[in-house]
């Protein structure tokens, strides 16, 4: 039996009874507040009254984006407008019974509208305040805007990449927002142990996540050799071969994959061979290699190279799309995918890529319409009839949008 299908019994999350104010927008934040939420926290996502900008990212179904339902699904939604001291007011109530505040405006955002981690930890001193910004909340860059492209280029990953594609010299852009996924699960991980820390010193305290500094956290070599005098990297021991129908990348990490990428090309005498029988004259002739292990490999379709590879053991794959990998049998095992719903509709998320034999690991199934939770929130906070009802006029504008 899986540990998938040992999870189906477990109701309870590991973050289960933990309260989470949201106020992040794109990427990095939501991602880090979705993992807080799939592991079983209540996160109560703090929108404008026309909602956050991911709400109008395609695929879009009768105005309901399925990119911002991957974020956002299993969380609750509040409107409110932080520039309003009414709605201050409210989230200082809500503050008072929240573990945990996760945003991530450009530094001095918060600040001036009193809902910085020095304002609110006077009203909560357990509470957990994790700020994300490009550059962090303090120095020379911190108050610069910050994207993803713009961090993988500050950080030096994109030039670290170009040193690896021979004979280019044009950085590319990366539509794969790394540094953004990559912040959101540092985020996680210093607010588990920002909870860890506060079981024995029932204290919480600030977090400051830096997209700069999480980028290059990428860059392991490189960072080592930015210190001292090296030659270039010449070019690792992976890389693509051709096949009759597509590409299959293979690592060559070890004398053992060696031999069996040269008994898969039908050329066992190689291991021999003078140019490749030792690891450093085989990084100087890897060209040569390759391109001798490309004339077997073009002849032969992509799942007919793949089979002679994995039956020598050889770590190698097809270069598939996302659709593709998506339809993995070994996806399906694994429940990797988990169907949700919002206004438009049904669609699949991601669960994330992690099992607990002890706790329910697990995307909510539900991602709320903008506004949706704000009249009950606010009944909780203590607010008056009145003034619930001037809140709840601005959530019923915005739903209908």
């Amino acid at each position: 039996m899986t540990m998938t299908r040992n999870d189906e019994g477990i109701a309870t999350g590991s973050f289960q009874g933990l309260r989470v104010l949201d106020f992040s927008t794109t990427i990095a934040g939501p991602h880090c507040t979705r993992m807080l939420a799939d592991m079983g926290a209540e996160v109560i996502k703090i929108e404008a009254a026309e909602g956050e900008t991911m709400r109008t990212r395609p695929p879009l179904r009768g105005h309901f984006s399925t990119v911002f339902g991957g974020l956002n699904t299993g969380k609750k939604s509040l409107v409110l407008d932080l520039k309003s001291p009414a709605a201050v007011d409210a989230i200082s109530r809500l503050v008072a019974g929240a573990d945990i505040v996760v945003e991530n405006f450009r530094p001095g955002v918060m600040r001036r509208l009193k809902l910085d981690y020095g304002s609110l930890q006077q009203l909560n001193p357990k509470l957990i305040y994790c700020s994300i910004s490009g550059y962090g909340q303090t120095g020379p860059s911190a108050e610069l805007p910050a994207y993803a492209p713009v961090i993988h280029a500050a950080s030096g990953y994109d030039m670290a990449h170009l040193s690896y594609q021979p004979g280019r010299n044009r950085p590319d852009y990366c539509g794969i927002y790394h540094a953004d996924v990559l912040t959101g699960v540092y985020a996680f991980g210093a607010i588990a142990a920002a909870l860890y820390q506060r079981q024995r010193s029932h204290k919480g305290q600030h977090i400051d996540v830096s997209m700069l500094e999480s980028m290059l956290s990428l860059t392991l070599n490189e960072v080592q050799w930015s210190q001292f005098e090296v030659a270039p990297p010449s070019r690792p021991m992976f890389g693509q071969v051709e096949t009759a129908d597509g590409y299959v990348m293979v690592a060559i990490a070890s004398e053992k994959t060696f031999q069996g990428l040269v008994r898969a090309a039908g050329h066992p005498e190689w291991i021999s061979d003078p140019r490749f029988a030792k690891y450093a004259e085989r990084r100087k002739h890897w060209k040569d290699l390759m391109e001798g292990v490309e004339i077997w490999s073009r002849a032969v379709t992509t799942e007919q190279c793949l089979a002679e590879l994995n039956a020598q053991g050889v770590p190698s794959s097809a270069y598939r799309t996302v659709a593709q990998a998506l339809g993995d049998p070994q996806i399906a095992h694994r429940g990797a995918l988990v169907e949700v719903e919002d206004g438009g509709g049904t669609f699949r998320v991601m669960n994330l890529p992690f099992r607990m034999s002890g706790a329910h690991v697990a995307a909510g199934r539900r991602t709320a319409t903008l506004g949706e939770h704000t009249v009950a929130l606010l009944k909780e906070s203590g607010l008056s009839e009145d003034a619930i009802a001037a809140f709840a006029g601005k959530s019923k504008v915005a739903e209908r949008r």
